[in-house]
């Protein structure tokens, strides 16, 4: 039977903003290597793999070009998008998912009755300050004011807004860094503070992506950092890279939530025989 695939963009209620993820929707097991080819097929930032179980749980996985991750904060976002759109879940139901970091679930706002935005339940992942390694504030191109590392990634705030978008990364020097990736921030520009509270850019060469559009994920280190620095629970930060997007972020204990709207723009079907 041919896979049904979407493509959807992520963090955006725009077309060809946010960032786009592949959504594969399987009935049965696949490979890894399988899933890994089609993620390099696709070429997103990351394809989501969900075999639905009533029983187990939904399991999803997601791949780069490269390689498996742990965590993606759009991909889960585009899946639980396409769910609902397709009525595979009812407006009012919990999309749950069981994952390597994890049972995740995402609610539509309002009981679905809202204004489109997609709230995701996620592992908090703040940065505990540690020293740069070699490197990695020159490839970067920056003054930092605060150096840090979570699980996955190297975190580097800096002064200014503008700092941030004019940052122009050596990707192959980056990409020696031991880490997922690397978060760059600073706090939003007064002109932009109604806005947006705090703005970011996510480099992770060694997984395959330069820049990466919309992180998630990041979010889950960026929210606890934020949030305890500008002293509220609840903000939104954008992410600067070229398509750019909207990430609301709220704390919750030891869970972040994750907040954003996607919208679906490509439907078809994998071949049976690939």
């Amino acid at each position: 039977m041919n896979v049904p695939i979407f493509t959807v963009d992520a963090f955006t209620s725009e077309p060809f903003r946010g960032n786009p993820a592949s959504v594969c929707l399987l009935d049965a097991p696949r490979s890894d290597a399988w899933m890994q080819s089609v993620a390099a097929e696709m070429n997103h930032a990351e394809t989501a793999f969900l075999q639905e179980d009533r029983v187990r749980g939904s399991r999803l996985r997601w791949f780069t070009p490269k390689v498996e991750v742990d965590l993606c904060g759009h991909a889960t976002l585009a899946t639980a998008h396409v769910l609902w759109e397709s009525g595979r879940l009812a407006a009012r139901d919990t999309a749950r998912f069981e994952t390597r970091s994890g049972t995740l679930t995402a609610v539509r706002k309002n009981g679905g009755g809202g204004d489109g935005e997609i709230e995701l339940d996620f592992p908090t992942m703040p940065a505990q300050h540690e020293d740069a390694p070699p490197g990695l504030i020159e490839s970067l191109g920056v003054k930092p004011r605060f150096v840090g590392r979570n699980r996955f990634d190297w975190f580097v705030e800096v002064a200014s807004e503008a700092e941030v978008r004019a940052a122009s990364p050596d990707f192959a020097r980056l990409k020696a860094i031991p880490a997922r990736g690397v978060i760059l921030t600073s706090v939003a520009n007064p002109s932009n503070a109604k806005s947006f509270d705090f703005v970011s850019r996510f480099f992770a060469p060694a997984a395959g992506i330069d820049e990466d559009p919309v992180t998630g994920s990041a979010h889950c280190c960026l929210a606890p950092f934020w949030c305890e620095r500008l002293r509220r629970d609840e903000l939104l930060g954008f992410q600067a890279s070229e398509r750019g997007g909207f990430v609301r972020v709220k704390q919750a204990g030891e869970r972040v939530l994750l907040g954003g709207r996607a919208v679906t723009v490509l439907r078809g079907e994998l071949a049976a025989e690939s």
